[in-house]
């Protein structure tokens, strides 16, 4: 990193204040130009001081904000400031640095626009800690706070080191496949291909081929050899979901293929030999088959040599937080979008939920909130209707009553304000014309009967 300009003049106590402090601070003229440029600016860009003045700040503060997302540009725009916007910065030896920027309109003594000032803060360490913190809380790609989470993870790397077969169970959406590709990525086979098979997707002769594979002239139209998932998974890991579905004959197949790694494809007088990993999953009792004589005994003892059960979602609700984040991460690095998080209203809403879809119910209402909101911060009204008409009666008494008043009352002044252009309101309530018309409809506010569109505003 480049030296900061030594012993800076110091003229006025403005100037003390801002070279005392450890926040960056930058100003420019109308023309986009660097005007003043403080020594934590300098320290956290890399750039001198001498440098920095007289030039675009573009071209000084490269930033991921820099462009149609500039905050400063905002603010000169419609004269509010920007508070905490979050990007990066490109300093001038490459590195990326996290900050968090504010931004307002710079005025001289007789309050005449004199161009913009920003300040930006290094979240480094922040994002360093943050990511410190957030390894406590997962293994690969598994997250949770959970201490019955926990305790499965810490048995992880045992279980990955260990050629035995493993079985999942849980209830649908618990997560099952997710700890099978984790096993596996953790395992010696980590190099090898990951196989998965959902077992109750197929009819028994279909599931049997796709399996064990098929050789050419075994039955009609089997024009060519084709290999099936156990050879495929060869120096990998296989993994067989839904194992309760499969049919008892079916079941006497692969309990040979557990005990001496062989098989048969469908058409060969000869065996094969696989040496992939097993897991498999159910999210039934098998031990209820088994008395009902749909599940073979022999093929559960063989399976049942390893058993991680996955609690529900309900069972620990202190991960959801930490899931809705995940999510929202995921979702802007895809989506190529700049969501914040969830409002402290929409989060009690969903913490309320007892999700009987599990971890994936949960990632679906995620999505669907994420695209209704757009951008900002997600809130009650981009969550399902089921989620928002199932919440306990009362459940936002306490703080919705005056939130509600004060939204409806914003809302109405903005519609007068713009001759009740709902677009033109929209933009000046800084939501998307949708997330207005679902937010009047929330309050019970019915949309005005001219929408007072003019080409001017439009």
């Amino acid at each position: 990193m480049s030296s900061p300009t030594k012993n800076p003049t110091v003229r006025t106590p403005t100037d003390a204040i801002l070279e005392s402090i450890s926040d960056g601070v930058f100003t420019v003229d109308p023309q986009w130009r660097i005007t003043s440029f403080n020594r934590a600016a300098e320290e956290i860009t890399g750039v001198p001081r001498s440098e920095a003045i007289g030039r675009l700040c573009s071209e000084v503060f490269r930033s991921s904000l820099c462009g149609d997302n500039c905050p400063l540009q905002s603010t000169l725009q419609s004269g509010k400031p920007r508070i905490g916007t979050c990007g990066y910065i490109i300093t001038a030896q490459g590195d990326r640095i996290p900050i968090s920027v504010s931004t307002a309109v710079f005025r001289d003594e007789s309050g005449q626009v004199m161009g913009g000032a920003e300040t930006f803060r290094d979240l480094s360490e922040i994002d360093a800690l943050k990511r410190e913190l957030e390894g406590r809380y997962h293994v690969g790609e598994l997250f949770s706070r959970s201490p019955r989470m926990h305790k499965l993870f810490s048995m992880l790397p045992a279980i990955a080191a260990s050629p035995s077969t493993v079985l999942l169970t849980g209830e649908t959406g618990t997560g099952k496949e997710l700890f099978a590709r984790t096993i596996h990525s953790l395992s010696a086979h980590a190099g090898g291909p990951f196989i998965a098979v959902n077992c109750a997707a197929l009819p028994d002769t279909l599931l049997e081929s796709e399996l064990f594979g098929v050789k050419a002239g075994a039955y009609t139209g089997a024009t060519r050899d084709r290999l099936g998932r156990f050879a495929q998974a060869r120096g990998g890991t296989i993994f067989l979901d839904e194992i309760g579905e499969i049919s008892p004959a079916l079941q006497v197949r692969l309990l040979r293929v557990l005990q001496e790694r062989t098989f048969e494809p469908l058409g060969s007088s000869g065996t094969e030999s696989t040496d992939a990993r097993v897991i498999v999953a159910t999210n039934r009792n098998l031990t209820e088959l088994i008395r009902a004589g749909e599940f073979r005994e022999d093929l559960y003892y063989r399976i049942n040599v390893i058993r991680l059960e996955l609690p529900p979602l309900r069972e620990r609700k202190d991960d959801l937080p930490l899931l809705v984040e995940q999510f929202i991460r995921r979702l802007n690095r895809i989506q190529g979008r700049t969501v914040t998080g969830i409002s402290t209203e929409a989060l009690s809403l969903l913490m309320a939920h007892d999700w009987p879809g599990n971890i994936r119910e949960l990632e679906n209402s995620i999505e669907r909130a994420f695209v209704l909101c757009g951008e900002g911060c997600i809130d009650i009204d981009h969550l399902p209707d089921e989620l928002t008409l199932l919440a306990p009666r009362g459940h936002f008494a306490a703080g919705r009553t005056m939130h509600d008043m004060l939204d409806r009352q914003a809302i109405h002044a903005a519609l007068e304000h713009n001759d009740f252009n709902r677009l033109a309101a929209a933009r000046e309530l800084g939501i998307h014309k949708t997330t207005l018309f679902r937010r009047m409809k929330r309050l019970g506010m019915a949309l005005p009967e001219r929408d007072g569109r003019s080409p001017a505003k439009e």
